[in-house]
């Protein structure tokens, strides 16, 4: 099988549908699956390979992260016939996105595509609601040639039937628990980020307001004094609101940046709960890599958050925007430390049967289906 992907973003990009695309090469090149990207160009020059094919870009307003590429059509319609890929895969509903589709209808390839981005939320926080109803026609347009579209969870799986999609498949995400694991020395890892107060309370995504980031500075000054003095906050990651965040921060809030690898996954491991307001997630591979080192989450009832998270065994579901709620679900959990340790490995648990391998065949499985429908109705 070849494959051709066309995507927005790619690795080294720092976002879910970036990691998730890595992390999906890695294991095609395991297989012996041949395949092509084509992708925006990176900042980062050092990361280059044969098989992937950049294109000059301009930043997506809404998303910075995300790149709005100057495909060469000449240059792709070379690519793909000297290529001849089985199934072209878009993932992203912008130029090279777009791409994809055209070429997989022009060059009769069988088309296959995936929903990552909840961008009609992002709309309500960047004030653009007006532009929702254009934004579901576009969506519903883009997708509707392919044989299947691919979703991370059933949340998302039903927010996009009930505006008409159809072929929806539920594509999960996994997580690496041999990175993401609580066994890492907590003494070494708090003293090599100067810890010293009892509670860890971490968050870690884009800092932008689709986010909700903002309540966590709401939720840190609404904890009891008396707790409070003994709670460090970490939040990891970057983006627009990051300075006035900081500005904003109660002293016992830090912000790393960027953090990956190990480097983030020890952090995980020695924090006591993670804390994620974000209404807006797909997915949520935060919340899974959380869960995976042992840490229970208390997160928004919103998006793919409420399909990862089970209440009351590995984390709490709060209404989203309700500091009250999510402030008495850290100081119960903090009060309670023999059930907040019984809902870590509870979480591992559960991220242990994450595997990204059974995904990841899972989702060729449907490839095959696809290419093999399309191969038939040939000779029909």
């Amino acid at each position: 099988m070849k494959i051709a992907i066309f995507t927005d973003t790619f690795y080294p990009d720092i976002n879910g549908v970036a990691r998730t695309l890595k992390r999906f090469t890695e294991y095609l090149e395991a297989k012996n699956i041949t395949f092509k990207i084509f992708a925006p160009e990176s900042d980062n020059e050092d990361y280059a390979a044969s098989h992937i094919h950049r294109f000059k870009s301009l930043s997506f307003f809404l998303y910075p992260e995300c790149r709005l590429a100057l495909p060469n059509l000449l240059h792709i319609k070379a690519e793909l016939l000297k290529f001849s890929p089985d199934l072209i895969h878009v993932t992203t509903p912008f130029s090279l996105g777009l791409s994809g589709v055209y070429f997989a209808k022009k060059l009769n390839i069988p088309l296959v595509g995936s929903y990552h981005t909840d961008f009609n939320q992002y709309l309500n926080y960047y004030d653009l609601q007006f532009l929702s109803k254009f934004l579901w026609k576009y969506m519903n347009w883009f997708h509707h040639t392919c044989a299947k579209v691919f979703v991370p969870s059933k949340e998302t799986f039903s927010q996009l039937k009930q505006q008409g999609f159809t072929n929806l498949e539920i594509w999960p995400r996994g997580v690496d628990c041999k990175v993401f694991q609580p066994f890492y020395h907590k003494k070494t890892v708090r003293e090599k980020y100067r810890l010293s107060k009892k509670y860890l309370l971490t968050f870690v995504g884009r800092l932008a307001p689709e986010k909700d980031v903002d309540k966590l500075l709401a939720i840190s000054k609404s904890i009891p004094a008396e707790i409070n003095e003994n709670i460090e906050w970490m939040v990891i990651g970057d983006g627009p609101l990051k300075e006035e965040l900081q500005e904003k921060a109660p002293s016992n809030m830090k912000f790393t940046g960027f953090l990956t690898g190990e480097n983030l996954a020890e952090i995980y491991s020695v924090s006591d709960l993670f804390v994620f307001p974000s209404p807006t997630e797909t997915f949520g591979n935060v919340v899974l890599e959380a869960l995976a080192s042992g840490t229970p989450v208390i997160g928004a009832n919103a998006g793919g958050v409420k399909n990862i998270i089970n209440p009351g065994v590995t984390g709490f579901l709060c209404t989203p925007g309700n500091v009250k709620e999510f402030t008495n679900r850290i100081v119960d959990l903090l009060s309670h430390d023999s059930l907040r340790i019984q809902m870590g490995w509870e979480g591992r648990n559960f991220a242990l049967s994450q595997n990204w391998d059974t995904i990841f065949e899972h989702l060729l499985g449907h490839y095959f289906l696809v290419i093999q429908e399309q191969s038939l109705s040939k000779y029909a």
